[in-house]
């Protein structure tokens, strides 16, 4: 098993920290460097973490857990009309973000209004391809608790946010609830904001962290982020891609931004550990953009 972490420190020697990641079997999943400062996140053996955090003493750096790296978080509002965007899904959205999570915004065709909201079966198969659902909604009560429809039967854990305070079981199909987050016609920069933010990523970590305790009893075969690296070092599509994350990294698989019909066969012959894609997941085509789904299979339903 692997840990996710982020290494913040200058650029001056870093290179010292990536040797000691491959040297340890780690991965570095992303960087990101702005001037004379660099932002890691790695993956690296559960096992090795004190020796990664020693090396980054050493450096005057800072590691960090980063439980949200490596996943994907569908960020969900009702509509894309004003009421609902920009501000409270758009700072969740670009909140999320800095815990090393990769989001997606999604609005649904017909959400507005409680008595008129829908989903469609095509919106919740795209809000399904996701580690985890987070649905943005407004600040009141009673058209909170009359939206639980739409998200009610979703096969994801979904956290909802709202303005008031209300009990999570009181919401159905809701696996957490995080007030002080409605409608809110400016940006979410006031202290009450920020640490309604801090409580949704808790929370969030929380949940992805017991979702992995829950894969670990029947995990795949090779780790998703493996899977990533090696999609990246065998197909030479991949690299034409202009998209800052061409493989986005899930707990149980990853989203390949190739087109499908074209490139599925070529994802499915790739190599990981001896063995082909084709044989260890389900490569299906993806709800969004027509891109390329991997979803690794556990271990015990491999012959």
């Amino acid at each position: 098993m692997y840990e996710t972490l982020t290494y913040t420190g200058g650029v001056h020697k870093h290179e010292e920290i990536t040797e000691l990641i491959e040297d340890l079997g780690g991965l570095v999943l992303q960087e990101n460097i702005s001037q004379m400062d660099l932002v890691l996140t790695l993956a690296v053996p559960i096992e090795d973490v004190k020796k990664v955090e020693e090396k980054a003493k050493q450096l005057l750096g800072v590691i960090k857990i980063a439980p949200m790296a490596g996943t994907e978080i569908a960020i969900v509002s009702p509509t894309l009309a004003r009421q609902h965007l920009p501000h409270s899904a758009c700072d969740i959205s670009e909140y999320l973000r800095r815990y090393g999570t990769k989001d997606n915004m999604i609005g649904l065709q017909r959400g507005a209004g409680k008595g008129i909201s829908r989903i469609s079966e095509d919106e919740k198969k795209l809000i399904e391809e996701h580690d985890l659902a987070v649905f943005a909604l407004g600040s009141f009560r009673e058209c909170i608790l009359n939206k639980t429809h739409l998200f009610e039967d979703l096969e994801i854990p979904v956290i909802v946010t709202g303005a008031p305070q209300i009990n999570v079981e009181d919401i159905p199909g809701a696996d957490a609830y995080v007030g002080g987050l409605g409608r809110i016609p400016r940006r979410l920069k006031r202290g009450e904001n920020i640490r309604a933010l801090k409580e949704l990523v808790r929370v969030a970590e929380e949940i992805l962290d017991q979702k992995r305790v829950e894969m670990s009893d029947d995990p795949p075969i090779v780790p998703s982020i493996i899977v990533k690296t090696e999609i990246e070092n065998q197909v030479p599509a991949i690299k034409q891609v202009y998209s800052p994350a061409p493989v986005v990294s899930q707990l149980d698989g990853v989203r390949v931004k190739l087109n499908y019909d074209q490139y599925h066969d070529e994802i499915a012959e790739v190599e990981v550990n001896n063995n082909k894609l084709i044989d260890i997941s389900e490569i299906r085509k993806s709800m969004m953009y027509d891109y390329i789904l991997v979803k690794l299979l556990p271990e015990t339903s491999i012959i």
